[in-house]
């Protein structure tokens, strides 16, 4: 019978070793996920307050634009006038790292396909004051579409909207509200939390997020010619993310890029600029004739 007291005695103590490394473990566990839900804003936001360069340095002529979106916010923003007076604009709405100073390259191609551009920082980013959200950056697209409307007096038909990367989700949220004449959608994703279950598998995404940004919920509300451009070696955001949208959006076209989730549209050089040059032609906003950059340069 002590031989049987000793063996249980033995078991019990390895379940109760397990139990208290398993509390451990789980413990850990409850930690990271708590401090990921805190600290979540600083994953998706990555501002840089410091402009590096102007539109002057590649030879663009801009304006500063200051919006006022609401008190402690103003958003602060460059306008490119057109090669021509009657240019369509582009309200570009960037990712979600830098700020309006590492987008010239993107800023010469819009203008040398026949385009007036409006870039903004969302707020805290740039010159741009106040905190980011979801709502908040929302909030910023809004205001500067009432700006080019309001105060540029453009129709809406003659605006085209442009998001790359998060900045595809509030220009899909400002599309789906509005009547833009197109809209550019590139390296999106199809919501916050599937590309968050993406990037952290382990992790409850659904229900510590707390920026939603969904853009497959919102894509088939586009009532305008719609562009999807991703590229197929997109580390960051899966490419089966546009194939998820171009579901959702059967009557959407596809642009294939070429290199990855920051670099695509200047590996894919002439083919991304003829891409966006055609998509722009068949929505009636620029001339045929209208030429892609001499070459590209990082900014």
């Amino acid at each position: 019978m002590a031989v049987v007291f000793a063996g249980r005695g033995g078991h019990d103590r390895g379940m109760q070793t397990l139990l208290k490394l398993a509390g451990v473990l789980a413990l850990g566990y409850a930690l990271i996920v708590g401090l990921v839900f805190l600290v979540q804003d600083r994953l998706i936001y990555l501002p840089t307050e410091r402009h590096m360069t102007t539109p002057e340095r590649i030879g663009l002529a801009y304006e500063d634009v200051h919006l006022q979106v609401e008190p402690g916010v103003r958003v602060h923003g460059w306008f490119l006038p057109g090669p021509a007076e009657d240019a369509p604009v582009l309200l570009f709405l960037h990712g979600n790292a830098g700020n309006v100073s590492h987008r010239l390259e993107s800023l010469r191609i819009f203008h040398q396909l026949g385009l007036a551009v409006l870039i903004i920082d969302y707020r805290g980013y740039g010159k741009s004051t106040g905190r980011p959200d979801e709502q908040g950056l929302y909030a910023d697209a809004r205001a500067a579409w009432e700006y080019l409307l309001e105060q540029r007096g453009y129709a809406p038909e003659q605006v085209v909207l442009f998001g790359r990367s998060l900045g595809a989700a509030v220009a899909a949220h400002q599309a789906a509200e509005a009547a833009p004449g197109a809209v550019i959608l590139e390296s999106a994703f199809t919501s916050g939390v599937d590309l968050g279950r993406d990037v952290y598998p382990w992790l409850p995404v659904r229900l510590l997020l707390r920026h939603e940004y969904d853009i497959r919920g919102r894509i088939g509300r586009i009532d305008a010619p719609l562009l999807l451009a991703h590229s197929r070696e997109d580390e960051i955001v899966p490419f089966a993310h546009a194939q998820r949208l171009r579901e959702a959006a059967p009557e959407a076209s596809l642009l294939e890029m070429r290199g990855g989730h920051n670099d695509g549209f200047l590996v894919s050089g002439e083919d991304y600029v003829r891409g966006l040059r055609d998509f722009l032609h068949g929505a009636g906003l620029t001339r045929p004739e209208a030429e892609p950059p001499a070459g590209d340069t990082r900014d």
